[in-house]
């Protein structure tokens, strides 16, 4: 429901642009329901408006997900203009830390979503084709808890940039509301009454 989306739509379709754009659609903006965000049933189906390919597939399924981009790029790389995939899943925690869905969706609501878990079908599967299996888990996990904890020592012994590095490589020309926020994180908060 952003500008930003239509527009790049519009951008998309009107100049068959080979690209890809890609709607994880977890059912929430924040704490408002999908269903209240847009008066059509799927968001897949607004490419129609835009005149561009959709595909709508299961975003808890790694190969469902694989599949439909796949096609996508293919088409895109055979200059067959833009494909919008809207990947189903849900959102299974807050919107951020900040946010308590309990709020807002009830315990019910998320035990569908728990069966479906992405990273569950995908082992169940693989291990009934017989290409993983427990002990190899188990030393891909070792081996990622290792890499995570030599990424956290990296991290923790580099300096921390300069906050108003958080503003640079954003915008070719930086926003004058930007501007100003870089300024005030520089130079402390401005005087009351001052814009």
């Amino acid at each position: 429901s952003s500008n930003e989306f239509h527009n790049a739509m519009n951008f998309a379709s009107v100049f068959r642009v080979p690209t890809v754009l890609f709607c994880r659609n977890n059912h929430w903006a924040i704490s408002v329901p999908s269903d209240r965000q847009s008066a059509t049933a799927t968001f897949a189906e607004k490419g129609a408006a835009y005149g561009m390919r959709f595909v709508r597939c299961d975003g808890n399924d790694v190969l469902a997900v694989v599949r439909a981009t796949r096609d996508a790029v293919e088409r895109a790389a055979q200059g067959q203009g833009p494909t919008l995939v809207e990947a189903l899943t849900y959102r299974m925690s807050g919107h951020s830390t900040s946010d308590d869905p309990t709020i807002y969706r009830s315990e019910q609501q998320l035990e569908p979503w728990r069966r479906r878990d992405p990273v569950d079908r995908l082992r169940q599967h693989l291990v009934g084709l017989g290409a993983w299996s427990e002990a190899q888990e188990e030393v891909l996990a070792a081996e990622i808890d290792e890499e995570v904890k030599a990424a956290i020592e990296v991290s923790e012994a580099t300096e921390p940039p300069p906050m108003p590095s958080i503003f640079e490589d954003v915008y070719a020309t930086l926003p004058w509301h930007l501007r100003e926020q870089r300024d005030e994180l520089v130079s402390g908060p401005r005087a009351p009454g001052h814009h």
